[in-house]
């Protein structure tokens, strides 16, 4: 049997972004029981180097040559113990209960190969003539911290081209509206997965090999109405009132009908929702640049539906 182009690398990013998402819910369930305190040893921080490390320890040992971009690096970890020692414990605590899964999977044996493993992803570049993964360990640090929706990102992009999309969504529901407060209590959220040429996947997530997925087919067009936005009104770092000039221009909905603070999971929102279809976002600053792991991932999930 002839295997699909990029079946290697799916397998190994799904099981690798399950098994970081599992880190990071595990997090936010000990903080929420107050295990964890202090802004120097917060969740988000701990889970961010934590759950970069799992990824790129199991990518890195798979594709030695690849280029790797992650959003952290490890200087606070070296001049930290105590959140070094917190890093370690949650890298290296949680493994898939399926043995064939977790095999596929590497885990850092000591703390310097963790640390360097975090840096590896800080000191990659993705070029035009490169293979690249790139991730985003937590993407919705405020939303995470308060137990609504965030995403753990993960794409290998290809000579400039995004080939493969993974996000794991540890709070994601499997039907309905995607909103801050519609939250997975019970499960271990949604998976969605994309690949260039063959659509998009979506599956729940557990704690050992990967389940059974569906297609994800495209969203159908939302009334009368050809554009519906989802913005984050509560962000700092965008110009609202040129995104409303853009929603008259359009003749479109304004306020934004959805909005979520994340933006790998504005992009999931579009992939499976139906109430929205399209985001814009305007810099306040002209210096304000956005980065890969923002986007990577996302894209193809709201371009490759069946």
């Amino acid at each position: 049997m002839t295997s699909a182009p990029y079946d290697k690398e799916l397998q190994l990013a799904c099981l690798a972004v399950q098994r970081a998402a599992l880190l990071t819910k595990e997090l936010l369930s000990a903080v929420d029981k107050g295990a964890l305190d202090k802004s120097d040893s917060s969740p988000v921080t701990i889970a961010d180097f934590a759950a970069q490390a799992s990824i790129i320890a199991a990518i890195h040992n798979v594709f030695p040559d690849d280029d790797i971009v992650g959003e952290e690096d490890a200087t606070a970890l070296r001049s930290n113990p105590d959140l070094l020692a917190r890093t370690w414990d949650l890298a290296t605590s949680i493994h898939l209960n399926d043995p064939e899964s977790e095999a596929l999977l590497h885990t850092p044996r000591t703390t310097s190969e963790l640390l360097d493993l975090i840096d590896l992803g800080a000191k990659g570049a993705c070029t035009p003539t490169s293979r690249t993964w790139t991730l985003d360990p937590v993407d919705g640090t405020a939303t995470y911290i308060r137990g609504e929706q965030y995403a753990v990102c993960l794409s290998l992009v290809e000579n400039g081209i995004q080939k493969i999309g993974v996000l794991g969504c540890p709070n994601l529901l499997e039907s309905g509206p995607v909103a801050e407060e519609r939250v997975d209590r019970d499960g271990f959220g949604q998976m969605i997965s994309a690949v260039v040429g063959q659509g998009a996947t979506i599956r729940p997530m557990g704690p050992g090999a990967l389940l059974p997925g569906r297609p994800l087919d495209r969203v159908p067009q939302v009334g009368d109405v050809d554009v519906r936005f989802i913005d984050t009104r509560a962000a700092k770092t965008q110009d609202l009132e040129a995104h409303a000039r853009v929603a008259a221009v359009l003749g479109c909905p304004w306020p934004n009908p959805v909005d979520l603070w994340s933006a790998q999971m504005r992009y999931v929102a579009i992939a499976v929702q139906g109430g929205c279809n399209a985001f814009v976002k305007v810099p306040l600053s002209t210096d304000y640049r956005s980065k890969i792991w923002d986007h990577a991932g996302g894209i193809g999930l709201s371009c490759y539906g069946s």
